[in-house]
């Protein structure tokens, strides 16, 4: 888990973004939904303003739901104290980028996950650019804000906690919501129960129900 610095400094919040709605764009079927998790929830929000005519609905699992203006760092100066979090990221490059403790991360990314499927999910962790989580989000009601939003929270949750899931919906408030008694990973811990969730987002955009 290295990285380089110069690398790791030249990945920006809009680049992610950009890239998400570009896939949106060239998307050959309707509705485009875009779902993402954790601290993926701040490129979903960046792309829908970029690109809200090709984004049906936003789906954020576990994932952070900001307001304009907010980056992802003012928002933890607001949660409550998590240092079992904060015990496993350690910076690097001069705090260009952070890594994660692989050996003690399963207790807060996937406590009720199989073991094995973790260990398979850890051994891919990588060095996580600084850049994109300290840069505020630009957004408009009339961009962002016109795309249909659906928030799977995850009770369980030890690395962004339903108190601080919960937070986020009330300061971006509209979004339909679907609880999971998972972790912060509910596509190891909760898969059928998580596939249902978004099968149901589906339906709904398709102006169908299926199940």
């Amino acid at each position: 888990m290295g990285g380089d610095a110069d690398a790791l400094r030249a990945v920006t919040l809009q680049s992610w973004a950009e890239f998400a709605a570009d896939l949106c764009r060239d998307a050959v079927a309707r509705p485009a939904i875009l779902v993402g998790h954790s601290r993926a929830g701040i490129v979903l929000s960046q792309a829908a303003e970029i690109a809200p005519e090709a984004i049906d609905v936003l789906v954020y699992v576990c994932a952070m739901m900001l307001p304009n203006g907010m980056s992802r760092a003012d928002f933890k100066s607001r949660e409550a104290p998590n240092p079992n979090f904060d015990a496993i990221i350690s910076t690097v490059h001069g705090g260009s980028g952070t890594v994660v403790d692989a050996d003690r991360a399963g207790a807060v990314f996937a406590q009720l996950s199989p073991p094995d499927k973790v260990q398979r999910a850890l051994s891919r962790l990588t060095t996580e650019p600084h850049g994109p989580r300290s840069t505020r989000l630009r957004l408009t009601p009339e961009r962002f804000g016109r795309i249909p939003r659906h928030y799977i929270e995850c009770t369980e949750d030890r690395t962004i906690p339903i108190q601080s899931q919960r937070l986020m919906q009330q300061l971006v408030p509209g979004a339909a919501v679907t609880t999971l008694a998972a972790d912060h990973s509910p596509f190891l811990s909760r898969p059928a129960e998580l596939a249902e969730a978004l099968l149901g987002v589906a339906d709904a955009a398709n102006g169908t129900d299926s199940r």
